[in-house]
């Protein structure tokens, strides 16, 4: 399964691809889309974000797409334009029939670090260390979108059905019964 996080903004964008075979998690791609650097007009901004994403999209095929949820800010123009952000890149995301999933940033951080307080500084070190890269992004945003990927592998394996009872579990797991 290929799995497209990302952290929405209107000046960086961060988004990771990754791929999750059962056992172990993969680096695809990662990068930030830096809207602001090549648009003054923020209309244009959120066209650069959309077909950005839509790009990689293309490159990727994912199966999913993980976002941040949205939390409120105390400066409320920042959170309108992180909304128009946001609204671009999950039209990019649906456009391509791709289902979209949302994890608050605590749920984030507690997948990735065990901690739902974690700095990004240890967020961005735990998503090193689970997809081995060995240079340091230059922006946190593409390890958050790293970040948002991998929580959704493990709420999706954590959320997987869970058995009521021996019985229940035996029947679900018939490759554990050893027979004499």
């Amino acid at each position: 399964m290929i799995i497209l996080g990302v952290d929405p903004g209107s000046v960086l964008c961060g988004y990771g691809v990754v791929e999750h075979d059962g056992r172990n998690v993969a680096l695809i791609e990662y990068g930030v889309i830096e809207a602001k650097r090549r648009h003054i007009d923020f209309n244009q901004r959120l066209k650069e974000i959309f077909s950005r994403l839509n790009s990689v999209i293309e490159r990727t095929n994912p199966d999913a797409a993980a976002f941040e949820a949205l939390f409120y800010s105390k400066n409320a123009q920042s959170l309108i334009k992180l909304s128009h952000a946001r609204a671009a890149a999950i039209l990019a995301v649906t456009n391509n029939n791709i289902p979209v999933i949302e994890y608050s940033a605590r749920e984030v951080k507690k997948s990735v670090t065990g901690r739902g307080s974690a700095s990004k500084e240890q967020v961005q070190y735990m998503v090193r260390s689970i997809l081995s890269i060995e240079e340091t992004p230059q922006f946190y945003d593409a390890t958050d979108a790293l970040a948002v990927a991998i929580c959704h592998i493990v709420r999706k394996n954590h959320n997987q059905k869970k058995s009521t009872s021996w019985a229940d579990f035996l029947k679900d797991h018939p490759e554990l019964i050893i027979s004499r």
